[in-house]
């Protein structure tokens, strides 16, 4: 039963881990991209409420339910599958850690914007340009992930 539960989380929050990515990684450029200020200020701080409630939570959970599980099942660290896991994950948060720093920028530059009654300020578009170049590899990374924890392939066997 605790193997069953275990597991139960870990695929619930990866599910909200990604989903949260995928969910910002919609919302914030498509508004972004709309140029209404008002609504990149509401957007952009949402989606920093949810990156701290859902990703930063679940990006602590996952390692641990994942290591747990490994655990469980006597599996060893250096199995193909499991260490090119372990590979992607830590490349996907060492993405995320700056691009919640960006997303805070976004926040605060679009709040300033929106007081003003400014457009977007070329700071913010540098922010976001990397908050995209960072997006991208952690989302594929994220997908690779996925496939690792379903098909647990050899990897050069």
């Amino acid at each position: 039963m605790e193997y069953l539960l275990l597991k139960y989380v870990h695929v619930i929050s990866s599910t909200l881990l990604f989903g949260t990515g995928v969910g910002s990684a919609f919302y914030l450029p498509a508004t972004t991209l709309s140029r209404d200020v008002r609504a990149v200020a509401v957007v952009s701080r949402m989606v920093v409420r949810a990156d701290w409630l859902f990703t930063a939570t679940t990006a602590v959970l996952q390692p641990i339910t994942g290591l747990w599980l490994v655990h469980r099942m006597g599996m060893p660290l250096s199995t193909a599958w499991l260490a090119a896991s372990l590979v992607c994950y830590a490349l996907a948060i060492a993405c995320w850690l700056p691009v919640v720093w960006l997303q805070m920028r976004l926040r605060d530059l679009a709040a300033q914007a929106a007081r003003e009654g400014t457009p977007l300020a070329s700071r913010y578009w540098f922010f976001f340009k990397w908050w995209v170049a960072l997006g991208v590899p952690a989302f594929f990374l994220f997908l690779a992930l996925f496939w690792l924890m379903i098909a647990k392939p050899a990897l050069g066997a």
